[in-house]
């Protein structure tokens, strides 16, 4: 892995994609585990979490439905603090076990906002699973239950993360060159 350029930044290697699925198959195991008997919900946060979500549900051998919703709080490399519902669940999450699936969580605007609204549909139980977690920048009191990775306050791309939409394809993560 060498450094790629992303319109007018650069990004050096930092996770590849071998530790990815590592992380990945971890989580998956803990939700096997936990879950043992019941079936699920999860719930991805688009348009990131599409490769995570779609790479541990293939190991997750437990009954499951999956949905997106499609929520922002980011422009560029910034957050917003503010929320954009772009689209949402159409599936009803009542007396339902759901696990909210991140690509990130750095802040916890974006996570904290869908929890409440998933909680007051009164689920069976409601748990978060992402996988990048910055306990550095995270300000929320939202329990994040599944974390394949806690990072530093960096700022990362590839494997679903983007920079202004690009990057996304890139099959491990880059981080941006200091």
């Amino acid at each position: 892995m060498s450094a790629i350029q992303i319109k007018d930044l650069t990004f050096v290697p930092y996770i590849s994609e071998t530790e990815l699925q590592k992380l990945i198959s971890d989580v998956a195991q803990k939700i096997n585990s936990d879950y043992k008997g019941k079936e699920i919900i999860f719930v991805g946060v688009l348009n990131g979490v599409f490769m995570f979500a779609s790479d541990l549900i293939k190991q997750i051998d437990l009954n499951c439905q999956v949905s997106f919703v499609k929520l922002s709080s980011y422009h560029g490399t910034e957050t917003t603090e503010v929320v954009t519902e772009l689209f949402g669940l159409v599936e009803s999450v009542e007396n339902k076990h759901v696990i909210i699936l991140e690509d990130i969580v750095d802040t916890g605007i974006t996570i904290e906002g869908l929890y409440h609204h998933l909680l007051s549909q009164n689920p069976a139980s409601l748990e978060i699973g992402t996988l990048l977690f910055k306990p550095d920048k995270y300000t929320k009191d939202v329990p994040i239950k599944y974390i394949a990775k806690s990072v530093p306050n960096e700022f990362v791309v590839g494997y679903g993360l983007d920079y202004d939409g690009f990057g996304r394809n890139i099959p491990s993560i880059y981080q941006l060159k200091a």
